[in-house]
């Protein structure tokens, strides 16, 4: 079996239908979505499954996401395959640590009901984040930094994908500033809130109380946290790394770069989309990333027996 690391997608990559095959196929998954909905109180699989205007909401993007990743891993877990490392994007940290066995099902997902409530209504009065192209991270922290204002490196997602956070004002000057700088496009992406930026900090902070009440598990299988872009093997760093994550940067790129280098032969991204296996693209075209979105895409994860 190849050394193999799985990875979870975050906020946008979210969209009706997400999940909806293995729910109708997949006793397994089918069981994630109906415990859902009975601990959180809602229809899961309506939010997941029809075109409604709460998917896009911060709170319900980061349930529905998070339920629909739980859903396919397990669906992957019963076909025999389990990870070596596991590591997850923003929200998808948190089926990382599901999928190495951290976390318990009923308490990831209402931990994640919390986090996205708390991050929506963190800062009322908004913010924004920008994609900044072909220009390198050191640049652009210094470039934010040197602006007045609040604007921080949110994600540095693969080499030439970096996200900038904030107060809308110091973006929109920091975007400038970066253009100027030679990076060949900044664009405003569509969120709620400036993620992954200082002005979170309350929302780590509303966090830490329901963190307190979580049993975390111990675990063989060690994840990467977005936070320290390391390997964690103790379950009681998590908390406070969690709390941490709302409010710093996803160091993505350092994450994936790490999985390589401690020897992982192939990535299973497991959710909808196919954005990391895009990052993935840029760092290096020759690793095999299997995709998984639909049952039919269980099927591939054969070739990590060869």
């Amino acid at each position: 079996m190849k050394k193999t690391a799985f990875v979870f997608p975050g906020q946008g990559a979210q969209k009706f239908g997400m999940g909806k095959a293995f729910y109708e196929t997949i006793g397994v998954s089918r069981k994630i979505y109906d415990q859902a909905s009975q601990w959180l109180g809602m229809d899961v699989p309506a939010l997941c499954f029809e075109e409604n205007d709460r998917l896009d909401q911060t709170h319900y993007t980061q349930i529905g996401l998070l339920v629909t990743e739980i859903a396919l891993y397990e669906a992957v877990k019963e076909r025999g395959f389990l990870p070596d490392v596991t590591a997850g994007l923003s929200l998808g940290e948190y089926a990382a640590l599901y999928a190495a066995g951290r976390v318990s099902t009923k308490d990831a997902i209402c931990l994640i009901d919390k986090r996205g409530l708390f991050m929506q209504e963190a800062v009322p009065t908004g913010g924004a984040m920008s994609a900044v192209l072909g220009l390198d991270t050191d640049t652009i922290r210094g470039i934010c930094e040197e602006t007045e204002g609040i604007v921080e490196v949110a994600n540095d997602n693969c080499p030439g994908q970096v996200v900038i956070s904030g107060e809308a004002a110091a973006v929109d000057a920091a975007a400038a500033r970066l253009k100027e700088a030679g990076a060949k496009r900044v664009m405003p992406l569509k969120v709620s809130g400036p993620f992954h930026s200082s002005m979170m900090r309350g929302a780590g902070e509303r966090l830490a109380g329901e963190l307190e009440q979580v049993r975390w598990l111990d675990s063989a299988i060690p994840y990467v946290s977005n936070t320290l872009a390391c390997y964690i093997t103790d379950s009681g760093r998590t908390k406070d790394l969690l709390i941490r994550q709302v409010s710093e940067g996803v160091r993505w790129r350092e994450s994936m770069e790490l999985m390589m280098k401690n020897g992982v032969e192939a990535f299973v991204e497991i959710g909808p989309g196919k954005t990391i296996a895009g990052f993935l693209r840029r760092m290096d075209r020759n690793m095999p990333c299997v995709n998984i979105e639909k049952p039919e895409d269980l099927e591939k994860l054969e070739v990590l027996r060869s």
